[in-house]
């Protein structure tokens, strides 16, 4: 069984170890070692990463013999070769801090509110916590206070073992589905739970531990949360773009939501203006359109390629069709184009079937009724899918 150096020093980067299996599939080379201060995927903790003599670790897992299983990128080592390891610190920390801050988190959690946490992710970028109901907002600010408050006592988080039986006496936080000796994670007056992971030795070097959202999950709650250099991170990114609106906007900090509110309301009205205005335009092109229609047994129609967006091509077709006699088939120049069909109210040709028969020969959705229909993603040139709305209401009156 491989010996796991991370059980009892986290902290351990560099390690000698003895090969004891080489296994290459598929360009996959696999390791075995005697003692190895990776850890595995487990516990909703990744993997570390870093180097085996001069070979890139770049995944570690447990086989279903329960050893440690690193796949190597580079040359494979000889078997029976005492090779060093290195832990990318780095990600080792990060991880460290992420998974004692989830303890802590869950913990005060529980202790304040009585909600139990239910499945813990620790994701590249954040981490979340499921939680089995739903907590306020005042609740979850009292209990980011209090983590942050057990943070700057500086806890000691120990490690200790403990036989099934001894641990079935010991307040746990979490009832342990694992037989056999069990690993104890405790972090003083707080919490104790049976973990195989990677921690820092006192909470202090969590730096702080922030919450920053919340969502109902399967009956509960998933909140997404932020330890040490994370939080820190977060916080940068948050300073620097709030320095950037300030500028931007020319207001004090505290402003800025009203000062965007003010620009939302404004853009609104601006756009509602500039609908109305091309609105406008639209009857005028579609009026001067329909000045050169086109004689059809099913009516006068406007058969046109146009640009802009389906509420401007609806526009143009109601102003064509608002004179008598008129139909109107229009096109966007896009690919997948939008087609609009629509006819006068003393026109007989269905608007529906013309856009039906476009839908089908072109692979496009839509539809409608007998005076306006509409159908867009259709796959071909605007000129094609133009040139067959035409045959269709020419082929005979509707």
């Amino acid at each position: 069984m491989t010996e796991r150096l991370y059980y009892d020093d986290a902290s351990l980067c560099a390690f000698d170890a003895r090969v004891l299996r080489v296994e290459t599939t598929d360009a996959r080379t696999s390791v075995w070692l005697d003692r190895t201060a990776f850890y595995p995927t487990s516990g909703g903790q990744p993997f570390d990463v870093g180097t085996i003599g001069g070979s890139t670790v770049i995944v570690v897992f447990d086989d279903d013999d329960g050893e440690v299983v690193h796949v190597i990128s580079g040359a494979p080592p000889a078997l029976g070769l005492t090779v060093r390891g290195n832990v990318a610190w780095g990600r080792r920390f990060d991880h460290m801090q992420q998974h004692t801050g989830q303890h802590l988190l869950s913990a005060v959690i529980e202790h304040l509110v009585g909600a139990h946490t239910v499945s813990f992710h620790l994701g590249s970028e954040s981490s979340t916590i499921d939680l089995n109901r739903e907590l306020s907002v005042e609740q979850l600010a009292n209990v980011e206070a209090t983590v942050n408050e057990a943070i700057w006592r500086n806890l000691p988080v120990t490690v200790r073992y403990a036989s099934e039986e001894e641990a079935r006496a010991l307040p746990l936080r979490k009832e342990s589905a694992r037989t056999g000796t069990l690993r104890l994670v405790s972090i003083e007056g707080t919490d104790l739970s049976a973990c195989g992971g990677t921690h820092v030795s006192g909470t202090g070097a969590l730096g702080l531990v922030s919450i920053v959202s919340w969502e109902r999950f399967k009956g509960g709650q998933r909140l997404e949360f932020l330890c040490g250099g994370r939080a820190l991170r977060r916080f940068q990114q948050l300073r620097d773009t709030v320095a950037s609106s300030i500028r931007l906007l020319s207001v004090l900090p505290a402003d800025v939501p009203d000062a965007i509110g003010r620009l939302q309301s404004d853009l609104k009205a601006q756009g509602r203006a500039l609908t109305a205005t091309q609105t406008e335009l639209a009857k005028h092109e579609g009026v001067a359109m329909a000045a050169e229609a086109i004689a059809s047994p099913s009516g006068r129609y406007v058969a046109r390629v146009v640009d802009g967006d389906a509420l401007r091509v609806k526009a143009l077709a109601s102003a064509i069709v608002s004179q008598p006699g008129h139909i109107a088939v229009l096109v966007t120049r896009t690919n997948p184009a939008l087609a609009v069909v629509a006819r006068a109210a003393d026109v007989t040709l269905r608007s529906d079937q013309i856009v039906a028969t476009l839908v089908k020969r072109f692979n496009g959705k839509g539809g409608g009724k007998p005076d306006l229909a509409q159908c867009g993603g259709l796959l071909g040139e605007p000129d094609d899918v133009l040139t067959a709305a035409v045959e269709a209401l020419t082929a005979s009156p509707q």
